[in-house]
């Protein structure tokens, strides 16, 4: 099945370099490899588009007990590397994969592997909920630190505090420059941006003053996993176009309930914005039949083509390859999103 393509915005500020690769006066761009798993090829490949260089040459298969066999095709002795791997379904597999790609370019002598990381598996995971349940985030970045990784670039993690879970440094990228620019783009009038739960206020409170739109709030509780009861909304939206903002959809339970509560308060148009679009099991039927005009995600996970006329999907391979580029010369990565 081929993926949806993404739409590609103008990137948010102008390239750095004009990069040619084999040129000595391209500073930093010489030695620099990207490389990538089964996982998200396309994405990899429109970051190199983007920087002007091409993908690493790499083999990432299996043997026939399934086990992953990894085989770095180019010399790396010396490069600044990075693997550009989501850990997304199927999890588990892709996180060794990016483990075992990491292990490789370590024992192939790389100067410095990156792991890029636009959607990181088991975020949800990164606190005791309850009794005898593990941290599995802290631990899938013990598993990377360990595989040989020397820093991390991520993209709008499920809770800040994971960058922590990290014994290297860790660059925390953010989607919403590109969200921004299409939602300033659709000009809305009444723009109120509402947030899920308690816990998204921040980003949501980030996002409207961007748009320079009001706040909303859901009071949302969670009895199980993957299953969200709404209980109240806190804010005006009657007559007003409503912009849901959460980091990932799942399930899209919670989506379509606060849609259905924000359009029973009065809401005139009702959007919805996700960095993650994981999309588990009938997510696509519920969001085609839900109050949702329309759901805008990036390309952070592949997003199956048969999404239905309602999704759209941005692409954030100009920001990722902006960040790798300044990550590469030693620049400030912070001013990507003043």
């Amino acid at each position: 099945m081929r993926p949806v393509q993404p739409e590609v915005p103008n990137p948010m500020t102008p390239k750095l370099h004009e990069p040619d690769p084999h040129s000595e006066g391209a500073a930093g761009i010489r030695r620099l490899k990207i490389f990538t798993g089964n996982a998200h090829p396309r994405l990899a490949k429109d970051v190199c588009d983007y920087m002007g260089l091409e993908l690493g040459k790499a083999r990432v298969g299996r043997f026939a007990d399934a086990e992953i066999n990894v085989q770095i095709d180019e010399n790396v002795r010396g490069a600044d590397c990075y693997v550009v791997q989501p850990t997304c379904r199927p999890v588990n597999e892709h996180i060794m994969e990016l483990l075992i790609m990491i292990d490789a370019l370590r024992r192939a002598s790389a100067g410095r592997i990156t792991a890029v990381i636009p959607y990181f598996g088991y975020a949800r995971a990164d606190r005791k909920s309850a009794p005898r349940v593990p941290i599995s985030a802290k631990l899938v970045a013990n598993l990377i630190t360990t595989a040989g990784a020397n820093r991390v670039i991520a993209m709008d993690l499920h809770a800040a505090q994971i960058q922590g879970f990290f014994d290297i440094p860790v660059d925390h990228l953010i989607a919403a420059p590109v969200i921004v620019d299409y939602f300033r783009k659709k000009g809305l009038k009444d723009l109120v941006v509402v947030s899920p739960d308690v816990g998204g206020v921040e980003r949501a409170r980030a996002m409207a003053k961007r748009l320079e739109a009001r706040l909303a709030i859901v009071d949302k509780r969670r009895p199980h996993p993957n299953e969200a009861s709404v209980y109240n909304l806190i804010g005006e939206v009657e007559g007003q176009d409503a912009l849901v903002l959460d980091d990932m959809i799942d399930t899209g339970g919670t989506l379509v309930k606060v849609a259905a509560k924000l359009r029973e308060r009065g809401a005139r148009r009702i959007y919805a914005a996700c960095m993650h679009g994981v999309l588990s099991g009938a997510t696509t039927d519920l969001i085609a039949r839900s109050e949702l005009e329309e759901l805008v995600l990036t390309d952070s996970i592949p997003v199956h083509h048969l999404a239905g006329d309602k999704v759209k999907i941005l692409s954030i391979a100009p920001l990722m390859g902006e960040a790798i580029l300044r990550n590469n010369r030693g620049l400030s990565i912070s001013e990507l999103f003043v």
